[in-house]
């Protein structure tokens, strides 16, 4: 195979300097012993694989460290649909799975799932990258000239690979001591490496965030984000990748994956990366992605193992910043998770996500989730109701003058005579129960702007609100004034009998204020 133009000269500077930064291992302490005898089922592949495929066996183990946390999740994919403790991966931009089944023999069901045949596949991924470098015997037996094969594995490009193959290089320099799923360790032994970097240029990797001086800036693929704002920033949403760091980023800068997040943490140390501008619209969590910030954490939500200190005090630290400088409350209603987002389908960060500890790092009031009056759908609540809607009830009743007494979620004499005075001002029937008319009567009332496509603020919010008690059918709140808004808009001015323009003047809020 015709070798690539790869330079022999190796400048050996101390790779604490090479790197980008010095990543913690996994049990916060270097391993500095010899690694023990592989007696056990994934020290066994590891060795195999190494020994089948002529890579060296800590590379080996230190890339699938990096991918999974050597968790293969029983064979479920990542975000980038990806597979196993090696993370072997089928989309348009990265075959690796295909790739390991035409090398090994092995069917692609057997590398999803069977972890020796994962790590075996992984193996001859990189020995294939190796191969097309031109690396020989001898240099194949030098842990620091796999540097480019390590990038190349990534499937990433520029500052995405050059962050990958450093995150690996750096595991090898500190040692990891990792404890997998089953209770088994695997040891990488500490060593002085000066990778060959020739193949790779890692000049952008070192650009600085624009909008967060201590984060680093790899820009997401254009395609999978919005220029520009439609409304106001007012929270900051907290996620997790299901994958690795830098296969997250790189993730984003896949035309295929039509997702990116403002920033993204890494889980060894707390590095911070940006991929969006704060200004831009990241495509992360569905309705409210106009008015909020994602950040990505990485991880999986199965594993608490990824959720350390140094990545806590990170996010915690930059969500401070984000808070400063758009003004949001530092509360469970603006501080939330990707699950909690209206409408949403994922269930990140998941229950290993510490909530107190965050909202205590950030100086912050912990508490439940949610502004306190948006909900997919509002239902009926009377004499004997309880629970955060009749919160939201009284609530709106106190806003608008109307004694309700405390807030309390228990719907008790004084919120029934307090609706009913509300409903006889609105004549709507005086029955002291707050269903689909007098919800939307409440969540209307206040100010009546105009409002059209690309209004934004908390008008819109009300309007979205009301909107999804009188149509019966949940409308994301996100303070935007998007299509499926007008959309909304439309359906209710055609359900009452308004002039249809998509458009919310005079007519449709009194048409919404009165209950209509």
């Amino acid at each position: 195979m015709p070798r690539s133009t790869v330079a022999r000269t190796r400048a050996r500077a101390s790779v604490l300097a090479a790197l980008t930064v010095t990543a913690l291992v996994a049990t916060g302490q270097p391993a500095t012993a010899a690694a023990p005898p592989a007696a056990e089922p994934l020290n066994r592949a590891f060795d195999r694989a190494a020994q089948e495929y002529g890579v060296p066996r800590d590379l080996l183990a230190a890339v699938g460290y990096g991918e999974s946390r050597l968790d293969g999740h029983a064979g479920l994919p990542s975000q980038a649909n990806g597979y196993g403790v090696m993370h072997l991966a089928s989309n348009p931009e990265n075959r690796s799975l295909e790739k390991a089944a035409a090398l090994t023999g092995e069917p692609a069901e057997r590398l999803r799932r069977n972890t020796a045949a994962n790590i075996l596949g992984g193996a001859a991924v990189l020995r294939d990258h190796a191969d097309r470098l031109g690396l020989d015997r001898a240099e194949r037996r030098d842990v620091n000239a796999w540097y480019p094969a390590v990038a190349r594995y990534s499937e990433a490009e520029g500052p995405a690979a050059a962050l990958y193959a450093d995150t690996v290089f750096t595991f090898l320099a500190q040692g990891l001591t990792a404890t997998a799923p089953g209770g088994e360790q695997v040891r990488v032994p500490s060593r002085p490496v000066a990778p060959d970097k020739d193949e790779v240029s890692a000049a952008g990797v070192y650009a600085q965030s624009p909008d967060y001086p201590s984060g680093l800036w790899v820009p997401a693929y254009s395609g999978n984000f919005v220029v520009g704002r439609k409304a106001t920033v007012d929270k900051v949403i907290i996620h997790t990748t299901q994958g690795s760091y830098a296969g997250s980023i790189s993730w984003y800068q896949n035309p295929a994956s039509k997702v990116s997040a403002h920033y993204t943490i890494r889980s060894s140390d707390g590095e911070v990366t940006q991929s969006v501008r704060e200004k831009d619209t990241a495509w992360h969590a569905g309705s409210v992605n106009s008015s909020s910030v994602g950040i990505e954490h990485e991880g999986y939500v199965d594993n608490p193992a990824w959720y350390t200190e140094a990545m806590y005090r990170s996010s915690a630290a930059l969500t401070q910043h984000l808070a400063a400088r758009y003004s949001i409350p530092k509360n469970r209603s603006h501080i939330i998770g990707h699950s909690e987002a209206p409408g949403a389908t994922h269930t990140d960060p998941g229950p290993n996500w510490d909530w107190n500890h965050y909202m205590q790092l950030i100086g912050g009031t912990p508490g439940t989730p949610g502004d306190s009056l948006t909900f997919p759908s509002y239902a009926l609540q009377q004499s004997g109701s309880s629970g955060p809607q009749v919160t939201a009830v009284q609530q709106l009743l106190n806003a608008q003058g109307y004694a309700a007494g405390t807030a309390d979620g228990i719907f008790g004499p004084t919120t029934k005579s307090a609706t009913q005075a509300f409903q006889r001002a609105r004549s709507l029937t005086a029955d002291g129960a707050v269903g689909p008319k007098t919800w939307t009567a409440l969540l209307s009332a206040g100010t009546t702007p105009a409002l059209a496509r690309g209004s934004s603020g908390d008008a819109v919010k009300r309007l979205q609100r009301s909107l999804t008690a009188a149509l019966g059918t949940t409308v994301g709140v996100d303070g935007s004034f998007g299509p499926s808004t007008e959309t909304a808009v439309r359906n209710y001015q055609t359900g009452r009998g308004l002039g249809v323009d998509g458009k919310v003047g005079p007519a449709t809020w009194g048409a919404l204020q009165a209950g209509r």
